[in-house]
Order: structure tokens, then C-alpha cells, then sequence
């Protein structure tokens, strides 16, 4: 089992923390954030990681790792990242994270151990996290359905209840080489301009339509997402209703 974190991204919302900086290096209680995703990954024993740069990315050769390049970074959406790292994922699985996302190893292990080709990571308790950071938590939540296999069925959509709500996609998914092949087939079928614009949903999305299956696993452990100086803020308090999971000593 392989890593792949995908580290190209600015982070324009962190403001002035990412001037200098790529959004994963954006340090949550003393460590970068992809410190976190690395102490995570290694304690599910995924050691083979790699990154995917784009801004400011001599930035992440402090970690010793490969790191494939996405020139075009600041023209294209995390998808066109992940395509950057082809050759990584044809030999064997590979746990695949963004870089802006903090979670237990437990979660990494239930992932990798899932058969399925692809799979996704989400949260079911995801209310308690979005209620801490939103007045609204419908504001910024996106529809997440699975059917009687625990395969998704609607992803990424703007919800109108929270009945269209089973959980909250994490951002660490993972994908055998079979799974790999299934993706990048369809998106490379699709026009550049539309690849260059796809998130990460939208893609799901755009594989279940063509009968692909995505499995969905639950989170074994807390987890967070670091988006904005507000949560980062939240995170530090004494009394966050968020729960970190353990992180880099």
C-alpha cells in the first residue's frame, strides 16, 4: 500500500499563512498539516508516500519524499493534481489524502483494508463537526447517499435537507490499480478545459453516472478539516468541541 498526498494548492482563505507557503504546511498545534497526514499514514504502516506540488513547492522537499509537479497549480482544480501522479498508482493501492485534512491511523487501516477498487473515507458524526464551525451547517455541507452496500449513490450536490446527509466525505480516499485505470479512462475521454475544472465530487459523481462503484467506509477515528483561520482557531481552544486525533510528537 501506497501514499499520495496532494499538496499543490495555495489555500487563498488562510490568508497570510499561505504567502509563503503551500495550504498543507500551515501549522495545526505546532506541526504542518501534512505532518499530521504523514504521522497518520505511517501509523497505519504506509511508509511508500509521495506529494503532489504545484505552489511554492521546493517548500515541500523538507520531508524527503518524491514529489510530482503540477505546473499549471494555480489554472487547474486538485483533480488535474492527482492526474499528475499517474505512474504512482498503477503498481499497487494507494491511499490517496489532500493535504488540508487531519485523521487517525485507524481511519487510514479501515480504508486501506476495504477490497473495494476505489473507496472514500466519511464521517458519520459529521453534524458535531460542521455545528462547530458553521451557524448553518446545511451552508457549506454537501449531499452524501449510499444504498443498501454502502456504496454511494449522490455526492457533492448542495443539500436541501438533512435527509440527503448520511455523512460527510473526508478528502482520503483510496484506489487499487484497477480502480486508477477506471478513473483516469474516464477523465481522459473528457475535454482538457473540462478535466482542468473538476473537483474531487464532481469526478465521483461523474464515475458513479458511468456505473462505476465507490465504496463508503467510516471513519474509525475524530478527524478535521482546516479550511479557514476559523478553524484553526477552534481547533486551539482549551475547549473545542473537536476532538483532534493524536498527532506528530
Amino acid at each position: 500500500m501506497r501514499g499520495l498526498i496532494l499538496a499543490a494548492g495555495r489555500g487563498s482563505r488562510l490568508k497570510d499563512r499561505t504567502e509563503d507557503r503551500p495550504k498543507g504546511l500551515v501549522a495545526l498545534n505546532g506541526h504542518p498539516l501534512i505532518a499530521w497526514q504523514l504521522h497518520a499514514l505511517r501509523g497505519a504502516g504506509i511508509d511508500d508516500i509521495a506529494l503532489v506540488g504545484g505552489y511554492r513547492s521546493d517548500s515541500l522537499k523538507q520531508f524527503n519524499l518524491p514529489i510530482f509537479e503540477n505546473p499549471r497549480w494555480a489554472e487547474t482544480n486538485m483533480v488535474r493534481s492527482f492526474m499528475c501522479a499517474a505512474d504512482w498508482m498503477t503498481e499497487r493501492p494507494v491511499i490517496v489524502s489532500y493535504s488540508d485534512i487531519v485523521y487517525d491511523a485507524s481511519t487510514v487501516a479501515r480504508l486501506a483494508a476495504d477490497p473495494a477498487e476505489i473507496a472514500i473515507s466519511f464521517d458519520p458524526d459529521w453534524l458535531t463537526l460542521w455545528s462547530a464551525r458553521f451557524a448553518d451547517p446545511l451552508s457549506d455541507a454537501e449531499t452524501f447517499r449510499l444504498d443498501g452496500r454502502d456504496l454511494v449513490i449522490d455526492i457533492g450536490r448542495k443539500p436541501k435537507s438533512l435527509d440527503e446527509i448520511r455523512g460527510q466525505y473526508m478528502g482520503l480516499l483510496k484506489f487499487t490499480p484497477t480502480g486508477w485505470r477506471t478513473f483516469a479512462q474516464i477523465l481522459n475521454a473528457l475535454p482538457t478545459e473540462r478535466c482542468d475544472k473538476l473537483d474531487m465530487t464532481s469526478t465521483l459523481r461523474l464515475l458513479i453516472e458511468h456505473g462505476t462503484a465507490i465504496k463508503a467506509v467510516p471513519a474509525a477515528g475524530p478527524w478535521a478539516e482546516v479550511d479557514n483561520e476559523i478553524d484553526l482557531a477552534l481547533y486551539a481552544k482549551a475547549d473545542s468541541p473537536i476532538k483532534l486525533p493524536p498527532g506528530p510528537v
